[in-house]
């Protein structure tokens, strides 16, 4: 354990560094509370998705990360926005219309659509449960409404009340003229109708008491506490830090001009700012910002209708504070990485493992991969072969793994029902195969030549370094150019695999019968 973490403490993999800056808070002294809270926030005015996912699985790491450099206890607390009014009906709830009368009024007091919860906010609050629960994750669940109607933040809302000027001189400073002369850190509830009011306070008292106009104009008095009302979001961030001693928050780049904000209200309210990470967004494939309103970029089910859960976290490792374009085309590269890190961590040493992104994935429990061929040689033997079910694959497969099996290697198992989906999905109807130039058809003939007469069976490596030889015989320059030919010509794809692995799996009779057709079809 030891030596564990004398290499934890000088990793340069992004989690343990971000664990560092955790640990350095309480150099001297354990925190108070007893614990290090790490928090992420939901909006559960829409479900669960990616970046849902990413944030929480990117904390799962930091979070695990310092559990390995210290004995400090850790919490993960997943806190839901659900007080928020509703601004906005959801385009995908059933008779829509009924939801009308509930505009403003908080999630949690908004009727269920579909009939399953008490609200609308219980019911994204379960789906958020579930999505959170599908993946293993280990977390505690907040609700903000039970939080502010149970008297949780009554202590902080009452030290608003107290600090009131400081805290609107601020927010003020960040609000253009206009909004200044409306703006108020408190959104109190209307007594009369229940909504969320974005109202100006005509006064603040010190002991907590705040005076407004109610929707009908009738002025009111109503104490800070008790669910009477709840603080605008960005006031909200920093006084949940401060109320709960946050010590490790990520979010999107799109937060970090408030970061200063939110850590000024949180250090007014008495708090300590947590340590902050702020992450890149993610693009689509044309490089614009992946946004759940125009729906461009990918989501989590369509991720997960192609690849594992494993793939999307090792995806979510790399290079957080890099904007990455995220499509279907990343799937393959991902999965194939990710094995590729599974297959090296039984021989690194113990610095290496903790810098391996698998660890990260897994912590200590990091699994075999059984993947006997890689994910993209997959797609290709799916393309070539025209393989409608996984079970066409395995044929290919089993000839060149023999002892390999559906039960016995069920992570292939699993690539191969994903790999013809993907296929069918997305290659198949793009898939377009190109002539060959005189030099390419001359060398291929030479290649299926040779492929007679080989005695070397499915040695890949052999396969491969006799297909190195075929394409530097014909004078390719570069030799990658020779290796596009055979990709564009004979697979219809723009880049593919190890060519000598794919003879190895899909066949060396196969292979001469693939360059004959495709030539013969480009005369």
């Amino acid at each position: 354990m030891s030596k564990l973490r004398d290499a934890a403490m000088t990793s340069k993999a992004w989690p343990f560094e971000e664990a560092r800056r955790v640990l350095k808070r309480y150099e001297k002294k354990d925190p108070e509370k007893g614990y290090v809270l790490f928090e992420t926030g939901y909006g559960p005015s829409g479900l669960p998705h990616i970046g849902t996912f990413g944030e929480v699985s990117r904390t799962t790491m930091v979070r695990r990360a310092f559990e390995v450099i210290s004995d400090i206890p850790t919490k993960l607390l997943c806190f839901s926005d659900d007080m928020d009014g509703m601004r906005k009906i959801p385009g995908n709830v059933p008779d829509p219309a009924a939801l009308v009368p509930y505009m403003q009024k908080p999630l949690t007091s908004v009727p269920d659509p579909f009939g399953t919860h008490g609200s609308f906010g219980d019911h994204m609050n379960a789906r958020l449960n579930n999505f959170l629960d599908t993946f293993g994750f280990e977390y505690e669940f907040a609700s903000s409404t039970e939080y502010y109607r149970s008297g949780k933040m009554d202590a902080i809302l009452l030290k608003a009340a107290e600090k009131y000027d400081e805290l609107m001189a601020i927010m003020l400073k960040s609000l253009r003229e206009e909004r200044q002369q409306t703006y108020s850190i408190f959104l109190p509830l209307s007594p009369t109708t229940g909504q969320v009011l974005y109202v100006p306070m005509k006064q603040v008292t010190k002991d907590g008491m705040i005076t407004f106009d109610d929707v009908d104009g009738t002025e009111v008095t109503v104490p800070v506490t008790g669910g009477n009302c709840k603080l605008q979001w960005k006031p909200d961030f920093g006084a949940r830090w401060a109320a709960l001693g946050v010590d490790f928050e990520m979010y999107g780049k799109d937060h970090a001009t408030n970061t200063p904000i939110y850590d000024g209200i949180c250090r007014v309210l008495g708090g300590r700012p947590p340590e902050h990470f702020t992450y890149e967004l993610f693009l689509d494939a044309d490089g614009r910002k992946i946004s759940k309103t125009s729906g461009n970029g990918l989501t989590i089910d369509e991720w997960l209708t192609y690849a594992s859960t494993e793939s999307l976290s090792y995806f979510m490792y790399l290079k957080p504070k890099t904007a990455k374009r995220m499509h279907f085309d990343v799937i393959p590269k991902a999965v194939d990485e990710y094995h590729q890190q599974l297959r090296a961590y039984p021989d690194q040493d113990v610095a290496g493992r903790l810098n391996n992104p698998v660890f990260h994935i897994h912590g200590h429990d990091v699994p075999q991969s059984d993947m006997v061929v890689p994910f993209a040689m997959l797609l290709n033997l799916a393309s070539v072969s025209g393989a409608e079910d996984k079970q066409t694959l395995w044929g290919f497969i089993q000839r060149y793994a023999p002892h390999a099996s559906p039960d016995a290697n069920p992570q292939m198992d699993q690539a191969a029902g994903f790999a013809v989906r993907y296929y069918n999905d997305f290659v198949k109807p793009t898939k377009v195969f190109r002539a060959p130039s005189d030099q390419e058809r001359a060398a291929m003939v030479d290649l299926a030549a040779r492929l007679r007469v080989w005695d070397g069976g499915l040695d890949a490596e052999a396969l491969q370094t006799m297909v190195f030889a075929v394409g530097k015989d014909h004078g390719f320059e570069p030799l990658r150019n020779w290796f596009t030919a055979l990709y564009e010509v004979l697979l219809g794809a723009s880049q593919g695999p190890r060519f000598g692995g794919f003879i190895a799996l899909y066949g060396v009779d196969e292979t001469i019968a693939l360059i004959n057709e495709r030539l013969a079809s480009a005369d």
